[in-house]
């Protein structure tokens, strides 16, 4: 009895001791795991602010609180068991799942550079003869938040599947602490980062009030100034993150282009700046490229499903 309870003893101290040893290895699995993902990150920081644009200021940080809320549950409740699952019954899912995830970051940057390039005119005159609906700013804050956290579904969805592919090799307790920490870091890095940028101006107009001394009133105004720069020049960097992420993502998938990709790399190791910027350029353009594609066939099956219940009618 005493030599069974003594042995039952031993094997909880060796788990408790393999499970710390594992726990020590979370902290560098984390910082190795956000290096992979902040293109994601760049891109979801970079898009989350326009969904709070042209809404009540006063609600702005409670839309993005609502916003980082449903993208943790979804990370954390729904996102990350479903990776380990896959993982554990069909690994082979992953890379595909990225891939498509990839293919929809290339359309959605694709989409964003042809409204850049695309005339006022040629929208002025879409917009012709088509009824436009009066919604209430109820209705508009939940559509956006909608659209919000769709969005931020499918960058999710890159990053935990990322970090899954991370640490598979490693022990359960790890996969799992893993997971959780980067999905509550990168959620509140994120979304904390967007809420000090929508609320930027607002703590620009505070210290530009007389009451504070010249200087702090001089740097409150250059904030307010250079805001909207500022946004605008996020919303251009986002962009580029979008299809660079997409378009690397689904070259990693193709043995073929991963191995172009890496010789580009090589290539230019001397210089390492240098040889980033060639790969991030070429990803970014062959996502262009995929997302002009995919958009084609978008419009394509939208058109034939769009005239069949008409022929259908008709017959």
């Amino acid at each position: 009895m005493a030599t069974g309870l003594l042995a039952l003893l031993d094997d909880i101290a060796a788990l408790v001791k393999v499970s710390a040893a594992s726990l020590d290895d979370v902290p560098t699995q984390v910082a190795k795991t956000t290096g992979k993902v902040s293109g994601i990150v760049i891109d979801d920081t970079a898009v989350t602010p326009k969904y709070v644009v042209g809404l009540d200021p006063s609600r702005e940080l409670s839309i993005i609180f609502q916003i980082a809320k449903k993208s943790l549950i979804n990370k954390v409740i729904f996102l990350a068991p479903a990776a380990l699952l896959l993982g554990f019954f069909a690994p082979w899912v992953i890379t595909p799942i990225l891939m498509l995830g990839g293919a929809y970051l290339c359309y959605e940057g694709y989409e964003k550079v042809h409204s850049m390039f695309s005339s006022h005119a040629a929208e002025g005159h879409n917009l012709e003869g088509k009824e436009i609906k009066a919604i209430t700013p109820d209705e508009l804050e939940k559509e956006r938040v909608s659209g919000a956290v769709r969005t931020d579904l499918i960058l999710s969805a890159e990053i935990i599947a990322i970090t899954y592919s991370t640490v598979a090799d490693k022990p359960l307790v790890t996969q799992i602490a893993v997971m959780l920490s980067v999905a509550v870091f990168i959620t509140t890095a994120v979304y904390g980062f967007v809420g000090l940028i929508v609320k930027a101006d607002d703590i620009g107009v505070h210290m530009a009030q007389e009451k504070f001394n010249a200087t702090t009133r001089k740097i409150g105004r250059g904030i307010v100034k250079f805001m909207p720069h500022f946004l605008t020049i996020l919303g251009y960097v986002g962009t580029a993150a979008m299809l660079w992420v997409g378009a690397e993502i689904i070259a990693h998938g193709i043995p073929f282009l991963s191995h172009q990709l890496d010789a580009l790399g090589h290539s230019l190791a001397d210089v390492p700046p240098l040889a980033w910027f060639a790969k991030a350029m070429a990803c970014a353009l062959g996502g262009i490229a995929l997302g002009f594609v995919i958009d084609k066939l978008v419009k394509v099956f939208k058109r034939a499903f769009s005239r069949g219940p008409k022929e259908t009618t008709a017959q």
